[in-house]
């Protein structure tokens, strides 16, 4: 044998030797057990010593192995209020040294100058006194910075940093960088065919960014906003038929420059779909599904929309509460015609399970009484119970804008056939203060200031306060809104307050004080009745030291004179809910008498009628109005300009305020005088003008025919007076219609067809309305 091999062999029984040493070394320590007898700990100021111990949970006199001391290392470490433990056996001894967290002294954040401090400190759960602990600290770090992300800050950084201090305690400290807004450039859609990209545009909540953002913060990212907005579009398609519509993606993407963002919703239109047959089946006896049938208003050839189908069944339900017939279900089965595109709809009515409403619970009110929130259910303790009637609860609950979440939830009662609902509501402010601006050609620049209080001692009354002022003229009024008058469906408004004229198109000035109550109920899904009482008393003055012609002479020598009138106004609307979301109509016909007291003696008669609809993929908007109105004197005196009907641009375009209609052109003046009847028919349109949307410009065309006449009634003594007997006046024009941040404005170039040689025509108007 030579002696590389002996060597070899040598080194090679020294290493294994070694390596079974080492591997035996392991086994000898998992091997080791420790019995402990008693406890020892140190370094704790605040937790008491038994309650570490027991957080061990090893007993005197136990023998433990060195992976039991691990896990009561752990167990005492998981309590989350050290920050160091070491668990050293020292015999039977076992030592337990520990480094509590400090206590929060304060707590401040720093480089925040976009959000107050008072609204970041509510949404941390750290508190000043309480235990400190980094994963506290950490996810305090991500709130606050989810309250950048809610504002488009999605840049924004928190770091909570620690001072330490004294006694164990330290300062916490959040250091923002708030990062800039990053905005939504670019909106966009992929599969839409049926509407345009402008007009799915103006359906969002989120805009596009425009030269205006500094004012305009629609444009903003947020994320909570799309998805609104996806919930959004997709009521927009189905309310128009396309019944298999589908939002697939919201894709949000950065620019290049990785300054702002891209916005593509990814959708599927599906086809439209109108109303087929439209059938009521019943499959409760003695029950006839005929009247239910009748009680419908959709029918085939509508487009249809989900909106309708919820209607109905309500409509149903409601006549199967005046019937007696208890638990009504009815259930709609739709069947589809894919040949004709449409929907076949069958009614079904059956008995739903006798299920009974047991109570209704409300928490969270602090403000807010009970009775606001109970009177939004059509449903109380020991009606059947009806999950669709719910729902539509927890709607008008949220729609009445006194709470920031609102959650109705049923659960099981006393029994089985009992349901508890569980009404969780948030309050949030309900006062405003408003300041707004105004310029129109009869009034000149105005301000506006507004309190208002919308629940009002919490109980859901309105309450508002208006101080407005312009360059001829200025009013100051309070009005107050009872919705549920005597805990019914009756809406009580009461409004009081003064008002003033300077105008520069007259030549008198007037004053005015008011009180008027009114009541209003509804008489159907879309009409209403409005019952009213007036109180008013005016009058005309002179203007300075400017002359005055007969007619005006003799009313300002009439002095105060108070009107007492009792009105009735009938209403329908179904500009929001009617069959058809494009189309509309507005209907008011109104009738006042006057002479239950007071000075004056009329009666009075109104009527405006307004019918609009949306073409052409719903980017052009025509609307035609007719308006007309009567009064009829019958008092021994003679009536006032003020009294009489006067038309200005709101309701005349293409002539001064005042500037058509009777004139008395005596004393070498030219005073408008009004008129007893009148009447006007407006047409007009406003459509897209292919600029960049983001712009807010649309374009208009408008036509106006009206006519004001008759002066009966009228001291023509001394007076000169043309256009009694009225002639019909044509104006035509276009308008400029922009959308801006601080409110609308509206450009009006107009030119009168047809007028008469004393009328006062007006080719340009420009009225703007701005709300900050």
């Amino acid at each position: 044998m030579t002696t590389n091999k002996i060597l070899w062999r040598t080194r090679s029984f020294l290493f294994l030797t070694a390596v079974m040493g080492l591997l035996a070394l392991p086994h000898a320590a998992q091997a080791q057990n420790f019995t402990i007898n008693s406890f020892e700990v140190e370094g704790n100021r605040r937790i008491e010593t038994g309650t570490i111990i027991q957080q061990t949970g090893i007993e005197p006199g136990q023998t433990v192995s060195a992976g039991q001391l691990n896990d009561a290392y752990q167990r005492v470490l998981d309590s989350g209020v050290f920050e160091t433990v070491e668990l050293t056996p020292r015999g039977s001894t076992l030592v337990i040294e520990v480094q509590e967290y400090p206590t929060i002294n304060q707590i401040s954040i720093e480089g925040n100058r976009r959000v107050k401090d008072d609204l970041l400190l509510d949404v941390i759960t750290s508190e000043p006194r309480r235990v400190f602990t980094p994963q506290v600290a950490e996810a305090d770090a991500d709130l606050i910075a989810e309250v950048y992300s809610a504002q488009g800050r999605v840049s924004a950084t928190v770091i909570p940093r620690v001072i330490r201090r004294n006694d164990n305690r330290v300062d916490l400290v959040f250091e923002v960088a708030e990062g800039t807004t990053i905005e939504i450039e670019r909106v966009s859609f992929v599969g839409n065919r049926a509407f345009s990209d402008r007009r799915l545009r103006r359906v969002l909540e989120t805009k596009q960014a425009t030269f205006l953002r500094t004012f305009f913060r629609n444009d903003t990212f947020i994320g909570d906003r799309i998805e609104f907005d996806k919930q959004v579009i997709r009521d927009f398609y189905l309310s128009r038929g396309f019944a298999d519509f589908r939002v697939n993606s919201a894709n949000v993407e950065f620019t290049r420059e990785r300054d702002a963002f891209f916005l593509v919703m990814n959708i599927t239109e599906g086809q439209k779909f109108s109303f087929g047959k439209i059938t009521t089946v019943s499959e409760i006896p003695g029950v006839d599904a005929s009247i239910y049938q009748d009680a419908l208003k959709i029918k085939p050839g509508v487009t249809y929309s989900p909106t309708l189908i919820e209607n109905s069944i309500a409509r149903q339900e409601r006549l199967g509460v005046k019937q007696g017939v208890d638990f009504l279900r009815v259930e709609p089965r739709v069947t589809r015609n894919p040949r004709d595109l449409t929907l076949d709809v069958e009614f079904v009515l059956s008995r739903g399970p006798r299920i009974f409403v047991e109570r209704i619970d409300i928490e969270g009110n602090t403000t807010t009484l009970d009775r606001v929130i109970r009177r939004q259910f059509d449903t109380v303790e020991g009606d059947p119970f009806n999950p669709r009637e719910i729902r539509q609860a927890a709607e008008r609950i949220n729609a009445l804008g006194f709470f920031a979440r609102a959650e109705v939830e049923p659960r099981e009662g006393s029994s089985p056939s009992q349901v508890i609902l569980d009404v969780d509501v948030e309050e949030q402010p309900t006062g405003s203060l408003s300041l707004g601006g105004s310029y129109s050609a009869s009034d000149g620049f105005g301000i506006a200031i507004g309190l208002n209080e919308s629940n009002f001692l919490g109980r859901g009354q309105n309450i508002g306060v208006l101080i407005s002022t312009a360059q001829d003229s200025e009013q100051y009024s309070l009005t107050f809104t009872e919705p549920y008058l005597l805990g019914r469906k009756l809406r009580f408004d009461l409004g009081l307050g003064i008002a003033a004229t300077n105008s520069s198109f007259a030549s008198y000035d007037t004053d005015r004080a008011f009180f008027t109550p009114q009541l209003t109920y509804s008489i159907g899904d879309l009409s209403a009745l409005r019952v009213r009482y007036g109180w008013e008393r005016s009058e005309m003055t002179q203007q300075g030291d400017q002359p005055n012609g007969a007619v005006i002479s003799s009313e300002i020598a009439q002095g105060e004179r108070v009107s007492s009138t009792l009105g009735l106004t009938y209403v329908y609307d179904s500009r929001l809910g009617g069959l058809n979301p494009n189309a509309g109509v507005l209907f008011e016909l109104g009738f006042d008498a006057a002479g239950l007291g007071g000075d004056n003696k009329f009666f009075k008669t109104t009527a405006r009628s307004i019918a609009q609809t949306r073409v052409w993929n719903e980017e052009v908007v025509l609307r035609a109005t007719f308006e007309a109105g009567a009064l009829h004197w019958s008092g021994n005196d003679f009536s006032r300009t003020i009294d009489r009907f006067i038309l200005g641009p709101s309701t005349f375009r293409g002539f001064e305020p005042a500037g058509i209609g009777p004139r008395d052109l005596s004393n070498g003046q030219d005073d408008a005088i009004g008129g007893n009847y009148y009447w006007v028919a407006r047409f007009e349109s406003d459509f897209p003008l292919g600029l960049p949307e983001e712009l807010g410009l649309r374009g208009g065309v408008f036509y106006d025919v009206g006519n004001l006449y008759n002066v009966s009634n009228v001291n023509t003594a001394g007076a000169n007076i043309v256009g009694a007997d009225g002639s019909i006046r044509h104006v035509l024009g276009v308008s400029v219609l922009w959308e801006t941040p601080f409110g609308p404005l509206r450009f009006n170039f107009s030119k009168a067809l047809k007028k008469e040689d004393f009328d006062k025509e007006q080719s340009f108007d420009l009225t703007v309305q701005a709300r900050f």
